[in-house]
């Protein structure tokens, strides 16, 4: 039997799913991570101090978590189409009208606000879905699906950087905005919900061959009830790890380049080093994606963790190119193996029945730390003109997230939603 949109007998739908989260990646999460470019032009015309500018971000980022309860309740009962539809819209619109802005306030809604809504749910709704497609190589998929990360931010900071250069900030964000509606808003027609939506099993396994009915639970995991997750010790433990990686996460992304510039070293430079830092996450998500599929999920996202906290010790010390070049191969290796590891251990604790809005309610913790890393990161600079005790408690916030990982108790199966 042939099925519509399975492209060949050989050819998993879910991998074309993935392919398309990856694209979608590039330009909304180099998007999304690319605020510490901008940061000292924004910076220069309003006149603003570090803590002030780094706070049109931390709102952007707690609204972001917010927005992304919302899509992911939204995308388990709509389907990804619409909802990734949404999300390229409000982004390309966010970056539009943001190049248009004179004033601070105005900031605060074309940017904190919309871009919120646009790539928010840029975590939840392709781990999600991507979820739903694969069991046995989740992992990888997972991985696969989220080196658009890597890649955007490869790409878009270097972009971004020669845009700022050679007109303004303002051409910047029109560009990049106008870029995010063409690529993005024709992908999402290529979505769909779960493997039953084209009459297909996880992980391709074909139908005629398959002694299991046409399911997208996961066979290792208990499915919960959406209520009584709340009530669930892993899932306060989860939200824990979540606000301490964001935290650290956009307190690196949000300072690493004004840090760079501060030491000495060009806009050029700077950007390169997050170049290279958002390249040394295309290969750390495949690898760490393959490790928590092979050497277990708590193992491979303490692993990420931990060396977390190793890079940002050896941040603090680093003043020449090459040793920030170093930091930026670790750092950007192993935080790309949060996420997929992460969403992993996520779905196999809980299911995927609800995994949109489990993963949401995590994001809204996420997006509180997201927030407040950057706006302290500020803070202690405003106070102390540098980034030293920032990268210190950022260092204690990571080995306190391995810890964490190392109390998520796993559930045994006792039940499967049918």
């Amino acid at each position: 039997m042939r099925f519509p949109w399975r492209l060949t007998d050989r050819v998993y739908y879910g991998w074309v799913v993935v392919a398309v989260f990856m694209v979608i990646g590039i330009t909304l999460y180099g998007i999304h991570f690319s605020f510490g470019v901008f940061f000292k032009s924004i910076e220069a015309e309003f006149h603003l101090t570090r803590a002030a500018t780094s706070a049109i971000l931390s709102a952007n980022l707690l609204l972001a978590g917010l927005f992304s309860f919302f899509f992911g309740w939204a995308l388990d009962r709509y389907g990804p189409r619409l909802v990734v539809l949404l999300m390229a819209i409000f982004t390309g619109l966010s970056l539009v009208l943001t190049s248009q802005t004179n004033a601070l306030w105005q900031l605060f809604i074309t940017y904190s606000l919309l871009l919120a809504m646009g790539t928010g749910p840029l975590y939840v709704v392709p781990m999600s879905v991507v979820s739903r497609w694969f069991d046995r190589k989740r992992g990888l998929a997972l991985g696969l699906s989220s080196m658009g990360i890597g890649l955007g931010t490869m790409i878009m900071a270097p972009f971004a950087t020669y845009l700022i250069t050679n007109y303004s900030w303002h051409t910047a964000y029109l560009v990049i905005g106008l870029i995010a509606w063409v690529i993005a808003v024709p992908l999402t027609r290529l979505l769909k919900r779960d493997p039953r939506e084209i009459g297909a099993l996880l992980d391709g396994a074909k139908i005629e061959d398959a002694a299991q009915p046409l399911e997208t639970g996961t066979s290792t995991s208990v499915q919960h009830p959406f209520l009584t997750i709340v009530q669930n010790r892993n899932f306060w433990t989860f939200a824990c790890i979540w606000f301490l990686f964001a935290a650290c996460l956009f307190l690196i992304f949000t300072h690493l380049v004004p840090h760079i510039t501060d030491i000495g070293f060009s806009p050029i430079e700077a950007a390169g080093v997050l170049s290279v830092l958002g390249a040394a996450s295309v290969p750390g998500r495949l690898v760490m994606g393959i490790a928590s599929d092979r050497m277990g999920r708590k193992l491979a996202f303490m692993v990420s963790t931990l060396l977390q906290a190793v890079a940002i010790t050896w941040l603090l010390q680093a003043q020449s190119l090459w040793s920030l070049y170093v930091f930026a191969l670790v750092y950007g290796f192993f935080y790309s193996g949060f996420g997929c590891s992460g969403a992993a251990l996520v779905s196999d604790t809980f299911g995927v029945k609800n995994i949109g809005a489990v993963l949401g309610l995590v994001e809204i913790a996420f997006g509180i730390g997201a927030a407040t890393g950057p706006a302290v990161g500020g803070y202690i600079y405003d106070v102390n003109g540098n980034y030293t005790v920032a990268f210190l408690i950022a260092t204690l916030a990571m080995l306190v997230a391995t810890l964490l990982v190392a109390m998520v108790k796993r559930e045994t199966p006792k039940q499967k939603d049918r």
